[in-house]
This record gives C-alpha cells, structure tokens and sequence, in this order.
C-alpha cells in the first residue's frame, strides 16, 4: 500500500469515528462531556493530518513530520480518553463535582484555564451512558486513536519497498 492510500485509509477511520461520534449524539442521544468533546477534537486533528499527508504526497524528511504530527494528535487523544477513563473508575464520593458548560467556559474564560477546568474533569464525564464488550466509550476511543497513530507513524516512518531495493 502507498504511503498516499495509506494516509488515505487513516483519514476515513477519522472520518468514521467521528460519523459514529455524532451518531451516539443525535440518534442515540448521547450528551458529549467536555472531555468527550477533547477527544473528538484529537480524532478530528487527527484526521486533518492524514488528509494533509495524503494531498502533500511528501518525500523523505515530510513523511518523517506527519508521523511525529500523527503520533503526537494520537497521543494527545490516549491522554485525554485516559483522563476519562479514570474519571470513571472513581469512586462515587470522588467524583468531581459538575461544572460549567464547555459552551459557557469558552465564552467567559481564557483558553488556558477551559484546559485546565475540562481536563480536571467533572461530575458528567463521570457518567457511563454507553458501553460495548464491556469497554466504555472512552475506552474505544483509546483503542482507536492507539490503533490510528501506530499505523500513521508506520505509514509515513516506513522505508517504502522500491527504495528499501536501491
């Protein structure tokens, strides 16, 4: 497979992803929580990079920047869905109280301090609403965005074959 079909691939499992995301939220009903919301944003960047890598078709040291670029937004969406998951696991007296809106923290905090107040978490990212094979939704998105960076990095860092001969 080309480095351009692969990036190709990549950007549709994002796209994919996403399309479910928005899925569990108008026809399953499914609030999203600001953490929730950060974690589609990961799969969105990292869709958006697949996408660039695949229309850039870059040689040598660019594919080298997109899997760094890949790995990177696939890191900060395992970190984000890891925050969540051990939201969840917290017993029900240490669960963060609820907060503000991720809506209402936009419009009245600076970015720094939404980042701070999402990322500490709240009372609503707590709540399990979804579950499959016994895994949490924040669970998938780990699995995904793990599975999604380690095949960009493979897909842009490999040698490819006509000049693994040369």
């Amino acid at each position: 497979m080309s480095t351009r079909a692969a990036n190709l691939l990549g950007a549709f499992a994002c796209a994919a992803l996403l399309g479910y995301a928005y899925y569990a939220q108008y026809v399953l009903h499914l609030d999203p929580c600001p953490l929730c919301i950060f974690q589609r944003l990961g799969i969105f960047a990292t869709g958006v990079i697949f996408l660039v890598a695949a229309a850039h078709g870059a040689r040598r040291w660019g594919r080298f920047v997109y899997a760094a670029l890949l790995g990177s937004a696939a890191a900060a969406t395992i970190g984000v869905a890891a925050r969540q998951l051990y939201i969840q696991s917290l017993p029900p007296d240490a669960v963060p109280t609820c907060g503000a809106s991720l809506r209402f923290m936009l419009k009245v905090l600076p970015l720094k301090d939404v980042l701070v107040k999402v990322l500490s978490g709240s009372g609503e990212c707590a709540k399990i609403d979804w579950r499959f094979l016994g895994l949490a939704m924040p669970g998938w998105v780990l699995i995904a965005a793990a599975a999604l960076g380690a095949f960009g990095i493979w897909a842009n860092a490999r040698r490819r074959a006509s000049a693994a001969r040369a």
